[in-house]
């Protein structure tokens, strides 16, 4: 995974085909944003960003409150649906 994480379009690709899987498993947004959210707080405690996109969202999700951050979880899991 740590491969995936280097590149930002890999990532996007990758996040977008989980999501599309968690629906056909029969997952509701609420949920898979809430996944969304718990996978990014723990990218942010042990992944250190290797390239800008990554460093760029990890700044935001570090000055963000928790509200801030459910946000940018729910927009991740919308760009990834975009890039499935």
């Amino acid at each position: 995974m740590s491969s995936v994480l280097k590149n930002f379009d890999s990532w996007k690709k990758f996040l977008g085909e989980r999501v599309v899987q968690a629906e056909k498993a029969g997952m509701d947004e609420n949920t898979i944003s809430q996944l969304a959210y718990e996978i990014g707080d723990f990218l942010d405690t042990k992944i250190d960003p290797g390239n800008h996109s990554n460093r760029a969202l990890k700044e935001l999700w570090d000055v963000g409150n928790e509200e801030e951050r459910h946000t940018i979880a729910r927009l991740m899991v919308k760009l990834a649906k975009n890039n499935a």
